[in-house]
């Protein structure tokens, strides 16, 4: 569907749905493209731009998808292609966006164009994944860590070389800097485009390319194999903007369509603004910077700033406080509020970001972190890490949609994730009833940031900051917004605010607006949107 608005995606709200956990249509357990094509009505009622879809092509799931072992077409487990031509249809006749993932750094082992690099140095695919010759003394070429334990190198008996893997051992890096390899991919994204499409996410988007001479990472303080090291030869090459350029090229193309990347890099904002500035590279980026467990004043005034001057002027950032990766923000932000304000909290301050934002399924219901037992694990990360690192399984969960159904209305058997009684009072059915649930807040902040020009595209000053409180301007012409929030527990006066007389659009806690001061409670948020008449 291409848009008669090339700019559609600036201040958009994108609502990410991850297929296997949304809902299941043939009874196996597992959600699929029918199953979302089920739900679009009420994914459309939450008032979002569009949809961005987790990984649903051919893969053994070692990653979850995020292993691809066939770009170029549907894994039986979510549907076929007929499904998702379907899907794509009726998310276009409600107006919907379709954004789909594209995981370009690497693919699966079992990938044919792997199969084939594996086999000789002098196939015709021998350069398509990065290799090299061991160290005289048979170690690794590098020192380079991944983030999914141990190091990125394994030996490959049949050409006497290492293949690299940035994460799993069966997950092995492409060879960029070869341009078989750029064409390939640039095809796989015009094979999709052309398919209806309008746009892609695309995974790791900063490890593109290597460092050709293979440099070891310097050393630095932390915690883990990964994080004792500076990651600046296996990621952040500068090569990787010369190919962004290509792919933006491509989806020029195809007017109204756009691209988003995931960075997970060393300085963030500096990369999100490096790969966005101007109009030469991605459309949008947005990385990490929002997931952490940080949720305070000064984390967010330092995430918004750069973007208000010099080269992130000319940028635009992207934001999410939840994702299939990171524990969900109702569970990980520990403001000591019930978890029912943190969610609406921290839905205000999604929808108040200068940005697109994406929402994460769940998110709009406040759904808690699920703490699973290590034998109800799938996630290698968990599997690999427990008890201190749990995994990500416990975000990825079962959608709940009916509180009176055994499997909340998600399947009729057992889902591959153990269902969590804790969400069965959250589910949609019950909260589509309560204008009081986090979903009708929701649905009122979507609407509220979707009808003033100013949160989706105006630009950002803040007004006061301290150690626990940060209210902060949105202005767009005529159109303007003023966004208040304390996260601390204990009450907060703010002197030199004239808002008395003003009706806030969204509230959570307690908030008083006298002559000259505002009163904010713990844990509390207003936004009071003035649109032109």
């Amino acid at each position: 569907m291409q848009s008669s608005d090339p700019h559609w995606w600036r201040g958009a709200t994108l609502y990410q749905i991850y297929p296997r956990s949304f809902a299941d249509s043939n009874g196996d357990g597992i959600g699929d493209l029918c199953g979302v094509t089920s739900k679009l009505d009420y994914v459309s009622e939450l008032g979002v731009d569009g949809i961005w879809l987790s990984p649903f092509f051919p893969s053994p799931q070692r990653d979850f998808g995020y292993d691809v072992s066939d770009h170029y077409t549907i894994d039986p487990m979510f549907g076929t292609m007929a499904d998702f031509d379907a899907l794509i249809s009726r998310a276009h006749a409600l107006g919907l966006k379709v954004i789909i993932d594209q995981v370009w750094s690497h693919t699966a082992l079992e990938h044919a164009w792997f199969q084939e690099s594996r086999q000789s140095r002098t196939n015709p695919k021998a350069d398509w994944f990065v290799w090299a010759d061991p160290l005289p003394d048979g170690s690794c070429p590098t020192n380079w860590q991944s983030w999914m334990g141990g190091g990125t190198w394994t030996w490959e008996p049949r050409r006497g070389q290492y293949y690299l893997h940035n994460f799993l051992p069966q997950m092995p890096d492409l060879n960029f800097h070869c341009s078989e390899v750029q064409e390939a991919i640039l095809s796989v994204g015009r094979f999709w485009l052309d398919r209806g499409v309008d746009g892609f996410r695309l995974d790791t988007v900063n490890y593109y390319f290597h460092d050709k001479a293979l440099r070891n990472n310097p050393p630095k303080v932390g915690d883990s194999p990964a994080t004792m090291q500076r990651h600046i030869y296996n990621v952040c090459q500068p090569e990787n903007l010369l190919f962004l350029n290509q792919i933006r090229t491509l989806l020029d193309f195809y007017p109204g369509t756009f691209v988003v990347g995931e960075i997970g890099s060393e300085d963030n904002l500096t990369r999100m603004i490096e790969y966005t500035a101007g109009t030469e590279h991605l459309h949008t980026a947005y990385s990490f910077q929002l997931l952490s467990d940080r949720a305070d004043p000064q984390h967010f005034q330092d995430a918004m700033q750069p973007w208000t001057t010099g080269a992130g002027a000319s940028a635009w950032p992207s934001w999410a406080l939840s994702n299939h990766d990171c524990a969900r923000v109702a569970s990980r932000w520990k403001l000591g509020a019930p978890t029912h304000q943190v969610a609406q909290f921290a839905l205000a301050l999604l929808v108040s970001l200068r940005g697109t934002i994406f929402l994460y399924q769940g998110e709009e219901l406040g759904l808690t972190q699920a703490d699973l037992a290590y034998e109800d694990l799938r996630d290698p990360l968990g599997l690999a890490n427990w008890p201190l690192n749990k995994g990500r399984d416990g975000c990825r969960t079962v959608l709940p949609w009916s509180h009176d159904e055994e499997i909340l209305g998600f399947s009729t058997v057992k889902p591959w994730l153990p269902i969590i009684e804790t969400h069965r009072d959250q589910s949609v059915d019950i909260q589509s009833k309560d204008p009081a649930s986090v979903l009708a807040f929701a649905q009122r902040a979507i609407s509220l940031r979707q009808s003033n020009p100013a949160l989706r595209l105006g630009g950002f000053s803040v007004l006061y900051e301290d150690e626990a409180c940060l209210i902060f301007s949105r202005s767009l012409g005529e159109a303007s917004c003023f966004a208040g929030f304390n996260f601390s527990g204990e009450t907060r006066t703010i002197p030199g605010l004239c808002l008395r007389g003003k009706q806030p659009d969204l509230v959570v806690g307690g908030i008083q607006f006298a002559e000259d001061e505002v009163t904010l409670g713990p844990v509390s948020a207003f936004l009071i949107s003035l649109n032109p008449l």
